[in-house]
């Protein structure tokens, strides 16, 4: 049986609550990693979404996270684990993933899977001005804690793998300074 990847770019980074048998940094390309989704499971609440991230086709941007390659045999509950995680709103998609250590070349790659929320679900939020964003997360809470939380964790997992968003990183500014009134 060929081996299955998962590739994380949101609290999959952060919050891996599966078996693994490896994990690497990795990226893929031609999507950027957006604050679009609205949370009423996890970073919210119904009436009062928290913001979390999905991915956006986005031609010539590279988007860093983590892939992670499970045991044969851990497969199906794992992917079934991951398909109620990614319940609200998300769809899994396959993508070619490529790693940071050169082990392939640049036109060399593997598939693996993850999921993305389309704007066809009803809690996509879609694009809005960074503030509101940032605003929103400040204000939304659910139980898996503060979406302030999801925000500096996930900025924290892309510093601690070498990366940087500066989606992630402009909006988490904002939610300091609007949470703790720290300025850059």
């Amino acid at each position: 049986m060929d081996d299955l990847w998962i590739f994380g770019y949101g609290s999959l980074i952060f919050r891996v609550d599966f078996p693994i048998a490896e994990q690497r940094p990795a990226y893929i390309k031609d999507w950027s990693r957006r604050f679009w989704q609205g949370s009423t499971d996890h970073r919210g609440v119904p009436g009062n979404p928290g913001r979390v991230v999905t991915l956006v086709e986005a031609p010539g941007q590279t988007c860093w996270g983590m892939a992670y390659r499970l045991a044969s045999d851990e497969r199906e509950e794992v992917l079934s684990h991951l398909d109620h995680r990614e319940k609200g709103g998300y769809a899994r998609l396959q993508l070619p993933v490529y790693f940071s250590d050169n082990e392939f070349s640049d036109n060399d790659h593997l598939t693996a899977v993850t999921w993305h929320a389309t704007p066809d679900n009803p809690n996509y939020l879609g694009d809005s001005e960074p503030a509101s964003i940032a605003a929103q997360i400040v204000a939304s809470e659910g139980p898996s804690g503060p979406n302030i939380e999801y925000i500096l964790q996930l900025e924290q997992a892309l510093a601690s793998i070498g990366a940087s968003d500066d989606h992630v990183s402009g909006i988490a500014d904002l939610v300091r300074q609007l949470a703790y009134g720290e300025n850059d």
